[in-house]
């Protein structure tokens, strides 16, 4: 095997990164990540996968102030996670209609079956 790695372990290096992502690649998954990161933002873009909710809703859900959930809100958006459409005054929050926001919501709720087997 020819490695330039300071030690030989037998790993095929060339395949190893033929396949390794780009560094913005892992930026921009590391993005999402955060952007479900926190426990209160992971909870509300749960259940906006479920339903479609206004901020006042969403705050009596979440036990929160408006404005705390507001914040979160505007996160959730501006990672394009969630989507929002008004109806006169009220504004609807729900998860956005994206491969990438199904995919998170699966992976949510497979690491909570795993991890949180009370639920």
């Amino acid at each position: 095997m020819n490695s330039n790695l300071p030690h030989e372990h037998g790993t095929d290096q060339a395949s190893i990164r033929s396949k390794m992502p780009a560094p913005e690649d892992c930026q921009t998954i590391a993005a999402v990540f955060k952007q479900v990161g926190d426990g209160n933002r992971l909870r509300i873009f749960w259940i906006l996968c479920h339903c479609e909710e206004c901020v006042i809703n969403l705050a009596a859900l979440m036990d929160m102030s408006s404005p705390a959930v507001s914040h979160h809100l505007k996160q959730l958006h501006s990672g394009g996670l969630i989507s929002s459409r008004r109806e006169g005054k009220e504004v609807y929050y729900k998860a956005a209609d994206t491969r990438l926001a199904r995919l998170l919501h699966q992976f949510i709720e497979q690491v909570m079956e795993i991890a949180c087997p009370s639920s």
